[in-house]
C-alpha cells in the first residue's frame, strides 16, 4: 500500500471533509502518496484504467455502506486493493476486516502489515451487496432512514407514513428457495456468508412489534427486532409476477419477478488488519 485514491463522502455526518482532510495528513504522515481523490456524489467514480494509469495500487473508502457499494461496483474489474474504513452508522464491513474502529489506527497498520481477503456478497441481475439486501414492503422506509441522516425532519414524518402504509397495509413479499420461510413478509434481509446467504424475513402483525421494527430500522440494526425468522440457502428468489424493490447495501433496484438471487465471493482484495480475519 504506497498509491492511494482516496474516495469519500464528505456530505454524511459522519465522514466530514475536516475528518477527511485529518486522513490526509496521516497518508503523509506515513509517507503514502495521495494520487486522488473523489468526493461522492458530487464526483464521479474514478475509472479503473485512469487509476493503473497513475499507479493507484489501493483505494481507500471512507465513507458509508451507499458510497462503498458505489465504488466497489465501479471497480469490480480493476484489480488493486482497497481499504475501508469505518465512516457510516453500523460500520459492518469495516468491523469484518479490522479490530478497531480508528481510522488513523487502520491506515497505520494496514501500512505496516496487512492480509488481503476475499469477501462475500449476495448479488443479482448485476448488482452485488457486500452488507445486505433488503426486499419487500418494508424498502420503504430507507427514503424515512436517509431523512434521519440527513436532519430533514419534515420529510421524515412524510416517508415514514408511506413506509408504514405499505409495510403493514399490503400482503407482503413471498419466496422461494428457503423451506423455513413459507409465509409472507414485510421484509427480507439477505446476509452473505461464505457460499451461502442468511436470510432473515421479518413478520410484525402485532402493534408492538410493529413499534419495535420502525425504531430499529431507523436506528441500525433491525434483524434484533423479536418478529423475524430466518433461514440458509445458496439461492432464492421472490415469488409473484410483479418486480420487487431491492436495496443493495441501502441503494434501491427494482427486480423482475423471479430473478435468481445467489452467493457470491469476490477476489482477495480486501486489506484486513484485524488478526484470524474470516
Amino acid at each position: 500500500m504506497e498509491r492511494l485514491w482516496f474516495i469519500t463522502n464528505p456530505g454524511s455526518g459522519s465522514t466530514t471533509r475536516a475528518k477527511c482532510n485529518a486522513l490526509e495528513g496521516v497518508f503523509a504522515e506515513r509517507g503514502l502518496t495521495l494520487v486522488g481523490r473523489t468526493e461522492f456524489p458530487e464526483q464521479k467514480m474514478p475509472a479503473g484504467a485512469d487509476l493503473d494509469r497513475d499507479g493507484v495500487d489501493t483505494v481507500v473508502l471512507f465513507a458509508g455502506d451507499g458510497t462503498i457499494n458505489a465504488a466497489l461496483s465501479a471497480l469490480r474489474a480493476w484489480e488493486g486493493s482497497f481499504l475501508i474504513l469505518p465512516g457510516g452508522t453500523m460500520n459492518l464491513l469495516a468491523k469484518s476486516l479490522h479490530d478497531t474502529l480508528d481510522p488513523r489506527a487502520i491506515v497505520q497498520a494496514a501500512h505496516d502489515e496487512a492480509t488481503r481477503i476475499a469477501l462475500p456478497y449476495v448479488q443479482a441481475a448485476g448488482h452485488r451487496a457486500f452488507v445486505g439486501l433488503i426486499m419487500g414492503p418494508a424498502t420503504a422506509w430507507f427514503r424515512a432512514r436517509e431523512a434521519v441522516r440527513k436532519g430533514a425532519f419534515r420529510r421524515l414524518f412524510q416517508a415514514a407514513h408511506v413506509a408504514w402504509n405499505r409495510t403493514f397495509g399490503g400482503s407482503g413479499i413471498r419466496i422461494s428457495g428457503v423451506s423455513a420461510l413459507a409465509g409472507r413478509y414485510q421484509a427480507v434481509f439477505v446476509r452473505p456468508e461464505k457460499g451461502e446467504l442468511h436470510v432473515a424475513a421479518v413478520d410484525a402483525r402485532d402493534w408492538s412489534a410493529i413499534a419495535q421494527l420502525g425504531w430499529e430500522w431507523l436506528t441500525g440494526d433491525w434483524v434484533a427486532a423479536h418478529a423475524v425468522s430466518e433461514g440458509l440457502t445458496r439461492e432464492f428468489a421472490a415469488r409473484g409476477k410483479k418486480p420487487v424493490l431491492a436495496l443493495f447495501d441501502g441503494e434501491p433496484v427494482p427486480l423482475a419477478p423471479g430473478t435468481p438471487i445467489t452467493a457470491g465471493i469476490s477476489r482477495k482484495a480486501f486489506i484486513a488488519t484485524r488478526e484470524g480475519p474470516e
